[in-house]
């Protein structure tokens, strides 16, 4: 893994190829972004159609679930493998492979019609996902040449950006008009679309020499580390933490298993994840960052639909369409964010985007139960901004200082980092949101005494409507009771969503200064966008 990505047979960059071949790079870009963008929306279509996959196979959301940690786990696992088995394989090989697994693992899961069927095809879609996305950067940035990366880096870069976000807002509309096996099976023509394209596109992999032996146990402990990690971010709230023996039995295979996975793959003299590139120290304190950024970007995708279901009253469609305006914007900022970044250093604009994300959070903590649509759609662009300001120079800081023997295994260890650090922010902001509100409704209570005139003048001023809206006496006085309750349960909510994004800016502010640790491209590195 720690040798260089074999170069493309024929070199695209040359002037003096036919023009059929340089339209070819398009066709290859549009080719793997395609296959990157099903696994994007994958990762969070899923989340709105929860209930209704429920009531069809007869199971607990809480069962349901494990279709989202079942994805999410064989994801993770796969991704810092991910450069080894395209060097092993065959770039082409291997992405063809995981876009035609992929594919018909989606078929799988909408022909699902009991829960563990559609965990095991969730788990091929992961494992087949992972592969997608992590090859289709580094043929992506093989492809163009070096004049032309900016403009394929933001190319790829709205899409990492707006996938997740276009989720909701497509699989909110098909669960609403068609049905929920239908956000699996939309991806069967896209999917066959994307593998005659790459088919045609790509070049074919150079001869494979000598492979050498497969460190099984190597894997293994990969395996069993961050999955059981990524299963206790997941369920750890579920099962209230470390007061449940099964958490910390996850906890322990997390620790005890990536442990001896980093003592082994350290000794080894090829190894299936090469950590040696942490050496550098763009590519940790990047890492930092990127996990960071990604508990900015999937945490506020896992905070913000909760809060227009349970505050604003929204569907799964209306939310969706909430969302959709920040997706376009990020994907119109990445031409600009491109451009910015190969005429200033990655730091200042990496800087500004994380000035400008922390603003945004901190707008969307102001929300109130009055709250409307049209508040919340501002903060949601300016978000979308700084995150398009921060994504591309991030990866150039991080990435672009490293020697060019070792792009593919930094690469497979950053994109890593940012799917933990929105594991980790999901499940931080889901807890925190929990132990918040609790603490709110409290504080909220104990000043809410039925002896306090203001509270008796409102309880008697609600009971008077309802009255007079055809309710008996007694029914009204217990109606506007429960009113009262209702509100206070919001108010505590809302509160409770506001200090979950100035966490998110609190967290955002104190990393920056990491920032100063990370260092310039080098003239002849590519670099990728990240995951």
């Amino acid at each position: 893994m720690s040798a260089a990505a074999p170069p493309l047979e024929v070199p695209l960059s040359d002037p003096a190829q036919p023009a059929a071949k340089v339209a070819s790079k398009w066709v290859i870009a549009i080719a793997v972004s395609l296959g990157a963008l099903l696994e994007l929306i994958d990762s969070s279509i899923v989340n709105v159609a929860l209930t209704e996959m429920a009531v069809s196979l007869g199971v607990s959301i809480e069962q349901m679930s494990w279709v989202i940690t079942s994805y999410g786990i064989a994801n993770v696992i796969i991704l810092p493998l991910s450069a080894w088995l395209g060097h092993r394989f065959g770039k082409k090989r291997y992405f063809l492979f995981s876009l035609v697994g992929f594919t018909l693992a989606s078929v799988l899961c909408g022909m699902a019609t009991t829960l563990p069927t559609l965990i095991v095809a969730r788990v091929l879609q992961g494992l087949t996902g992972g592969g997608l996305l992590a090859k289709a950067q580094s043929i992506l940035f093989e492809t163009f040449p070096k004049e032309e990366q900016a403009m394929a880096q933001g190319f790829f870069s709205a899409i990492v950006i707006a996938g997740p976000t276009i989720g909701p807002t497509l699989g909110g509309y098909i669960v609403t008009n068609i049905g929920w096996r239908w956000i699996f099976f939309v991806n069967l023509p896209l999917g066959v679309l994307a593998v005659a394209m790459v088919s045609m596109a790509l070049p074919r992999d150079p001869p494979k020499g000598a492979r050498g032996s497969v460190d099984w146990l190597a894997i293994a402990l990969l395996a069993v580390g961050l999955g059981s990690m990524q299963t206790l971010l997941e369920e750890g709230n579920t099962h209230d933490w470390f007061d449940s023996q099964f958490i910390v039995a996850l906890s322990v295979c997390a620790v005890v298993g990536l442990a001896v996975f980093v003592v082994r793959v350290l000794k080894s003299d090829n190894p299936v994840v090469d950590l040696r590139v942490l050496r550098y120290r763009s590519l940790w304190a990047g890492s930092v960052l990127s996990v960071v950024m990604g508990m900015a970007l999937y945490g506020a995708l896992f905070s913000l639909p909760l809060f227009a279901a349970q505050v604003m009253g929204f569907t799964s469609q209306q939310t969706g369409l909430l969302l959709l305006p920040g997706a376009l914007t990020s994907a119109l900022m990445m031409p600009l964010a491109a451009r910015l970044t190969r005429r200033y250093p990655p730091q200042i604009l990496l800087v500004i985007g994380a000035l400008v994300l922390t603003g945004s959070v901190l707008w969307l903590a102001r929300s109130s139960p009055q709250t409307s649509q049209d508040d919340l759609m501002m903060p949601l662009i300016v978000r979308s901004i700084g995150t398009a300001l921060m994504m591309l120079p991030l990866s150039m800081a991080a990435l672009g200082p490293i020697p060019k023997q070792d792009i593919a295994a930094a690469t497979g260890f950053f994109s890593l980092t940012r799917q933990l650090g929105g594991s980790i922010g999901i499940a931080l902001l889901n807890t925190l949101l929990i132990h918040r509100q609790a603490f709110h409704r409290s504080v909220l209570v104990e000043h809410l005494s039925v002896t306090d005139p203001a509270v008796q003048a409102r309880l008697t001023a609600t009971a008077a409507g309802l009255v007079a809206r055809g309710s008996d006496p007694v029914s009204a006085q217990q109606q506007a009771l429960s009113l009262l309750d209702r509100s206070v349960s919001l108010q505590s909510a809302v509160m409770s969503y506001g200090d979950t994004f100035v966490l998110t800016a609190v967290v955002i502010v104190c990393t920056l200064p990491l920032v100063l640790l990370l260092g310039r491209p080098a003239a002849d590195v590519k670099v990728d966008a990240g995951h």
